[in-house]
């Protein structure tokens, strides 16, 4: 059985494709499922994707993550980026890899965009190449 890497989305993510595609780009959150799914198989990985808007559900997932002992997990926490110690330390709490995955580029962003929380505790970050940003952190995930 393929070992299982959970994609996690936060708030607003639901709205890819519609919000601000200027800087978020033109693939919906399914587009991105698909490109995902359709590489994991060639990696023989299967994919968890999952979105919420309530962070208490991505730090359920985090838990799960691990229960399930799932190979990693790409996180694309939104705005709990820059504001979620709650996340933070759940990443901080679990064995399972975390990498933090971001569309645009934080640090070309507003100032209170290169804070990252989320970050600090993850194993690594890929952010700023759009879609191809969750397929990066894919292909790192495989190699854990």
């Amino acid at each position: 059985m393929p070992a299982t890497v959970y994609v996690l989305n936060g708030p607003n993510l639901n709205l890819l494709g519609l919000r601000e595609p200027h800087i978020y780009g033109h693939d919906t959150l399914d587009d991105i499922a698909g490109l995902l799914e359709d590489r994991a198989r060639e990696l023989d990985l299967e994919i968890d994707m999952r979105q919420s808007n309530h962070e208490g559900h991505l730090i359920d997932w985090l838990h799960e993550a691990q229960a399930y002992e799932a190979k990693a997990v790409l996180l694309n926490a939104g705005g709990f980026t820059h504001t979620s110690i709650a996340i933070h330390d759940a990443i901080k709490s679990v064995k399972t890899p975390v990498i933090e995955v971001h569309l645009s580029n934080p640090h070309a962003r507003e100032p209170f965009r290169h804070e990252s929380f989320i970050g600090r505790a993850a194993k690594g970050t890929i952010a700023g190449f759009g879609a191809q940003s969750y397929l990066l952190a894919l292909e790192a995930a495989a190699r854990f």
